[in-house]
């Protein structure tokens, strides 16, 4: 097989036009699995074939020594399982069963590495329609990854990160798609950049996202570490997930970008949370950050006066709105400083009600300022997270603070204007860095509050408060605005006088 250069562009609108098959007969929330289970069996059967091949170039006449060198890969795809047996089988009946085999034979032979990964996914489904038309749908799906383009052997791709790029490039299009649903797996690149970048993520950190979605936002935060520590992947990424195909989607999203040192655990959080040290209580971390379903619903009210790990002692969140139920979580799993590390830091992404809301979140919201834990409130734009237009904050949580104050940061206003979402341009996050590093007051973007100033403003953070971006109106001369008004009725006295001309000429009275 040929290998042409390589064009991220192309194989993003290549697998685009793949979910081609699917449009107007399955719904995009249920073909997406499809989708991206797809694309995940063809670059690992690439990456099979093309070591294969080496291996051949090497031990061509003995057989018995490719098998051995194959079984000791650290990926294992049985014989029979790859994408290419599935599309050699194309034309023939029962590809649904087919796919299904293959991918819990691949399951099975990679032991504990994708235990349940394809669990909630079956391509032998009577939602694709009845035999045949299922058959057809597949067998198309299956040229459309056969294409030259999509060949993603690491012979062709070199050390690019396409398929890692081309699988995010499709989680963000169907989020775009998929309305109020996105926020359960995806976070917009430029958030996850910024939070990424905010919490400075370091060598050897630890680094958890207890609402990991397809991990995008945990990705993004080793991405900081292999910049700033000359590529080194010396970290740990954990994260939970609740929603079983999303947990799926995360941990197929970690191989496809090569971040092997992960720990990803499926169930709810709040209600069971299964990041655990060995004695049963709750695993610490470096770095926590999330952006968890805002205001959730039941999220777990009922059993939080007995919680175990006594996550809800600085109050129980209300039982409609989750939020607190979250930071509340999140605070109690950062490691305390010491002399030689700086202690554990937290990014949350919230809705403003959770700034000023009062009652039991307001007790909460007390207590974490009075205990100088919370560092900076940051106002981001509206409409840029889907299925939401309504702006949301950061909120920045500390163990190791030094000072004790908080910096308010209103950055609003500051965006770049989308059709249907709005986007936080490179420079647009550069001055929210800048102003979080430099912590001082800013003209009618920052403002560095005290704890006196909070207290006196019984301890509701709404940016307002505390940043003034009020604009004043420039004063109107009214003289000459009158000057305006008089010339304006001249010129229409004049222009009515040339009308009543050309109608008379044109014999109208």
């Amino acid at each position: 097989m040929p290998n042409s250069p390589i064009d991220q562009q192309e194989i993003n609108n290549t697998v685009w036009k793949a979910c081609d098959t699917f449009r107007g007969t399955v719904d995009p929330s249920i073909y997406k699995d499809f989708i991206l289970t797809m694309l995940f069996l063809k670059y690992i059967s690439d990456v099979h074939q093309d070591k294969v091949d080496e291996l051949s170039k090497q031990f061509g006449d003995n057989p018995a020594m490719i098998e051995a060198m194959m079984a000791s890969q650290s990926f294992k795809i049985p014989t029979g399982s790859t994408f290419w047996d599935l599309y050699e089988h194309r034309h023939e009946a029962g590809n649904g069963s087919r796919i299904d085999q293959a991918l819990h034979a691949i399951e099975e032979a990679n032991g504990t590495k994708l235990k349940n990964v394809f669990q909630d996914i079956s391509f032998n489904t009577d939602k694709l329609g009845d035999e045949k038309q299922k058959n057809d749908i597949l067998r198309h799906l299956l040229e459309d990854f056969g294409k030259e383009t999509l060949n993603l052997r690491p012979s062709r791709v070199g050390s690019l990160d396409v398929i890692g790029n081309a699988y995010e490039y499709l989680i963000k299009h169907f989020a775009a798609g998929s309305g109020k649903s996105a926020g359960e797996f995806y976070t917009p690149p430029e958030v996850s950049d910024l939070l990424s970048i905010l919490l400075e993520p370091e060598e050897g950190d630890q680094i958890c996202d207890p609402a990991c979605g397809s991990g995008s936002l945990l990705m993004k935060c080793g991405k900081q570490v292999q910049k700033n520590y000359n590529g080194s992947k010396k970290y740990a990424l954990f994260g939970q997930e609740a929603i079983g195909s999303t947990w799926s989607l995360a941990k197929m999203n970690m191989f496809l970008h090569g971040e092997d040192n992960h720990r990803i655990e499926w169930g709810d959080t709040i209600r069971n949370p299964k990041l655990q040290d060995s004695n049963g209580g709750l695993l610490h971390f470096d770095v926590v950050t999330a952006n968890p379903p805002f205001s959730l619903d039941k999220w777990g009210h009922e059993d939080a006066g007995n919680d175990t790990f006594a996550r809800f002692r600085r109050g129980i969140p209300p039982k409609t709105k989750g939020d607190y139920a979250f930071i509340s979580h999140m605070i109690e799993t950062l490691k305390p400083g010491s002399s030689s590390k700086q202690g554990g830091r937290m990014g949350v992404v919230v809705p403003h009600g959770v700034l000023f809301r009062a009652s039991s979140e307001g007790k909460i919201r007390k207590q974490l300022i009075d205990e100088n834990l919370l560092d900076t409130v940051i106002g981001l734009p509206e409409k840029l997270f889907f299925g939401t237009g309504i702006p949301a904050a950061i909120l920045i949580f500390k163990k190791q603070k030094t000072d004790d104050k908080v910096l308010f940061i209103d950055a609003s206003r500051e965006f770049q204007s989308g059709k249907n979402q709005n986007l936080l341009t490179t420079d647009n996050i550069q001055k929210i860095v800048d102003t979080y590093q430099d912590r001082k007051t800013v003209d009618k973007y920052a403002y560095l509050a005290t704890l006196e100033e909070i207290q006196e403003n019984d301890y509701n953070l709404n940016i307002p408060r505390y940043v003034d971006t009020f604009e004043e109106e420039e004063e109107i001369d009214l003289m000459a605005v009158r000057s305006e008004r008089l010339a304006l009725q001249n010129e229409l006295t004049n222009l009515e006088a040339e009308m009543a001309g050309y109608l008379e000429e044109l014999g109208y009275e």
